[in-house]
């Protein structure tokens, strides 16, 4: 998961371990509340200790398409501050640019967004729909 790097100034010897930051993309925490609302150890639970240590990011993007299905608006955008929510700027409105120009075949926009966002993040993207995210460079976790 991380790699080990002797870190400078940090003492002899000493070591750091760097994790790269998760995008959970909608699929995945939808499939987390559901599991969690019913009890279940399902697969989006049993994924979630893989996890640990590391930075769990979502994108704004992603707050959006929980916001747009929620029965409950405000209980759903209270369950997605424990997260740290990243919003979209230049910097991955040209990433976004730049990946449906390569692309052989358009993305849905979404996860054109969410592709540019782990990106700029050098982040990797946790979900259930690994052709939506078959890109060069996009280093993608599937839980399922």
């Amino acid at each position: 998961m991380g790699e080990g790097l002797r870190g400078q100034g940090l003492g002899l010897g000493a070591e750091k371990t760097v994790s790269r930051a998760v995008l959970l993309d909608a699929s995945f925490l939808v499939a987390l509340e559901r599991e969690t609302a019913r009890g279940e150890e399902g697969p989006a639970r049993r994924f979630l200790p893989t996890l640990r240590g590391r930075s769990l990011v979502i994108s704004v993007v992603t707050v959006e398409e929980i916001l747009e299905g929620a029965a409950d608006e405000i209980a759903a955008l209270a369950s997605l501050q424990r997260f740290v929510i990243q919003g979209v700027h230049l910097t991955q409105a040209r990433r976004c640019a730049l990946v449906q120009r390569r692309a052989s075949r358009r993305m849905g926009e979404n996860d054109a967004w969410l592709v540019a966002t782990a990106h700029s993040l050098d982040a990797d993207v946790v979900g259930a729909d690994r052709i939506a995210f078959e890109r060069p460079g996009v280093r993608y976790l599937p839980f399922r």
